[in-house]
């Protein structure tokens, strides 16, 4: 990589591309490598954007930490040869993101939309046309097919089968737990 040290033009954020899976791991034998080799004056921050999603089912609620781009890693970094060679030599590391073997930086602003800090999102844990189970109110017991939920996610329409007709039921979606498929 001969031109690499005419990219240097100060700490820029770079993405450097891994195999599926592999993300933490690249992570952590960086920040290894930082401190071995003296290198923190070259990379100076390595980042896995992720989120928090809230998974429901009935009254049980989980978190989830989900990666928001599966395969990538953002490194601050002083673009030379001793900083590529670093990243570059790391197992999971495939490449860095840019045209050919020539690494692009990101803006600022670009790494700061990508790693914006939100609340969790909630995720219910059934969707429309799954069979459920009614777990607290007057249909409590009684199981039937979600017709809809509402997009705040609090609310959820299920029929339920009373006679021989299908009856509408809303409920909030805490009443209402995913039958267990078998």
């Amino acid at each position: 990589m001969s031109d690499i040290n005419e990219m240097n033009v100060g700490p820029r954020w770079y993405v450097a591309h891994t195999y599926s899976g592999y993300e933490n791991k690249v992570k952590a034998n960086l920040e290894k490598i930082i401190e071995n080799r003296g290198l923190g004056h070259l990379i100076f921050d390595i980042r896995i954007p992720t989120e928090v999603v809230i998974e429901k089912n009935g009254d049980v609620e989980k978190e989830v930490e989900n990666k928001i781009f599966p395969c990538y890693v953002y490194i601050k970094m002083i673009m030379n040869e001793e900083s590529w060679h670093a990243v570059r030599n790391i197992t999971g590391v495939t490449g860095f993101v840019g045209p050919g073997s020539r690494p692009t930086p990101l803006s600022e602003q670009e790494v700061e939309d990508l790693s914006i800090e939100t609340a969790p999102q909630v995720k219910v844990a059934f969707a429309e046309g799954d069979s459920v189970e009614i777990i607290s109110g007057l249909f409590e017991g009684y199981s039937g097919v979600v017709q809809s939920i509402s997009e705040d996610l609090k609310t959820v329409t299920v029929l339920v089968k009373r006679g021989h007709r299908d009856m509408p039921v809303e409920l909030e979606t805490s009443a209402v737990k995913l039958l267990a498929q078998g």
